[in-house]
């Protein structure tokens, strides 16, 4: 006897559904083992090469380190020059009143 179509549509899709879900868990044991074994030697790496801060882009030094730029990083080479540096537009400016020791608005 032949199956309507409806149900082998619901069991085709129940059965995409387990193997999604049974990809899913793999995937998450997997990240942690990752992780578990690669935080340490990216620690150890840090620690021995003394690095400070993360690098997030490459183009100018005012994005590669934020917490390290001032205010006028990007406006020394031409004082009313627009930004030409993507990154620039995505990165805030460090905020820089909790340590500047005034009141603060």
């Amino acid at each position: 006897m032949m199956m309507k179509k409806h149900r082998v549509f619901i069991i085709m899709t129940a059965a995409e559904i387990c193997v999604l879900l049974v990809l899913i868990l793999q995937s998450q044991v997997l990240l942690k083992e990752r992780v578990a074994r690669e935080i340490p030697q990216k620690q150890e790496l840090v620690k021995e090469l003394e690095l400070t801060d993360l690098a997030i882009w490459t183009e100018a030094r005012y994005t590669r380190h934020p917490s390290q730029a001032d205010f006028f990083s990007p406006f020394q080479d031409c004082p009313s020059s627009l930004e030409h540096f993507p990154a620039g537009s995505v990165v805030a400016a460090p905020d820089r009143r909790e340590s500047s020791g005034g009141t603060g608005p």
